[in-house]
């Protein structure tokens, strides 16, 4: 018997042990940070204006509103910024693995990423808007009108739901890059894209043969933009909160934006 008791407190010990571990492991993220005196971020550069890249003295350099709001996080971490560039639908996968420390790239704080990840408070309210070619607007004026089309979508972003949710009778076809969808809308291979508005208006600019659809598209998750962190980053979470807080009230995010959206069409221009 008491052999039994001692083999269950020792596994109750070794259970208890892994628990500590683990927690350790999650909300220590701030330590990890300062320790190694680099915060990584992962995003997906094609993302303008909150991340794309453009040539600066002479080199191929990532720029844009999520750019500017990492670095200021960096610079209240005190330690420098490192940018990791994949695909977008591998940007949260880098997080849980580790590799990243966070990840910001116009990234939507959903019900079902908060069960997997922390986000932090968030500083960007995003709109999802159906883009068309121009001499087609009087043509798809509501959701069934794409019925057995083709609309094009970012592979893993949240248009890709809300664009399955809104349009069940569509052929969604899921792209790596926005810009691919764009391509495809444009060469007539699909009939619409569906993008985040503030992307979406960045290439209607540029391009005199598209046009944003009237079309409202529903969407049930949380469209707001936020940092996403590692489950139980509760000093990093709050040190981004403060960061993301004090650039709200200095209105520099709308700025950041601003200025990156002019930067991306002037760049485009050349």
């Amino acid at each position: 018997m008491k052999s039994w008791k001692k083999l269950l407190l020792g596994l109750a010990g070794v259970f208890a042990l892994t628990a500590l571990a683990a927690c350790s492991s999650s909300t220590n993220t701030l330590d990890k940070v300062k320790d190694k005196g680099t915060l990584t971020v992962a995003l997906n550069p094609h993302f303008a204006p909150f991340e794309f890249k453009t040539i600066q003295d002479g080199k191929d350099t990532i720029v844009g509103a999520d750019i500017e709001i990492a670095k200021a996080i960096a610079d209240e971490l005190g330690v420098k910024v490192k940018f990791s560039e994949m695909s977008f639908d591998n940007v949260l996968a880098s997080v849980q693995s580790g590799k990243a420390d966070i990840a910001i790239s116009g990234i939507s704080a959903t019900k079902e990423r908060q069960k997997i990840f922390d986000f932090s408070d968030s500083y960007y309210e995003s709109e999802t808007v159906l883009v068309v070619k121009k001499d087609a607007t009087e043509t798809y004026k509501q959701t069934s009108d794409f019925a057995k089309k083709s609309v094009a979508v970012q592979k893993g972003s949240i248009q890709e739901n809300i664009a399955k949710a809104n349009l069940s009778d569509a052929n969604v076809v899921s792209l790596a890059q926005p810009g691919e969808a764009i391509n495809e809308l444009k060469s007539g291979q699909v009939e619409g894209v569906v993008l985040e508005k503030a992307i979406a208006q960045g290439y209607v600019d540029q391009n005199s043969d598209l046009a944003m659809s009237d079309i409202a598209l529903k969407s049930d998750s949380n469209d707001a933009y936020a940092v996403a962190m590692p489950k139980g980053s509760d000093e990093l979470k709050a040190k981004v909160n403060k960061v993301i807080a004090k650039l709200k009230k200095e209105g520099k995010i709308d700025s950041y934006v601003q200025d990156a959206y002019a930067l991306s069409l002037k760049s485009s221009s050349k």
